[in-house]
């Protein structure tokens, strides 16, 4: 079996980001962090997450994330399945961060988009079956 352990964001701020996902994941905590040089650069570095999987952030960013409404090569979004999207959406919200879009209607799935401080979309999904063939199922796949 194979599962995603990890994300590495490089950020501006490591505290502006943690804004946003520990509003959103308050379950999860800083695992460790330093101190490190990126190709002559310093940064610090921390592991946010649970003793599975992590978020990783590293304050080196320079510029603008790439425009999500563009086609530049690079990340489009990640997802996180949750048992409670409302949660989450009050928790984020209460935070400072309005959802930036919803996602597509389906009866087996409620899915919503919000954009992190440093402009990399999250997605967060919760699934009502758990059915397979129901929670994957899409209307205009092809």
């Amino acid at each position: 079996m194979i599962h995603l352990e990890h994300v590495n964001l490089v950020v501006k701020d490591i505290n502006t980001s943690l804004a946003f996902y520990q509003a959103a994941l308050p379950h999860w905590t800083i695992r460790g962090g330093g101190e490190a040089t990126w190709y002559g650069k310093p940064r610090h570095w921390i592991h946010f997450g649970d003793d599975y999987q992590y978020l990783a952030f590293n304050d080196d960013g320079e510029a603008e994330n790439r425009d999500l409404t563009g086609h530049q090569v690079g990340l489009a979004h990640f997802a996180f399945v949750t048992h409670d999207l409302d949660g989450i959406i009050d928790r984020l919200n209460r935070a400072g961060f309005a959802v930036d879009k919803e996602g597509v209607s389906n009866p087996h799935r409620r899915n919503v988009y919000f954009i992190d401080p440093d402009g990399f979309e999250v997605e967060f999904v919760q699934y009502v079956s758990d059915n397979p063939s129901e929670r994957n199922h899409y209307e205009n796949a092809s």
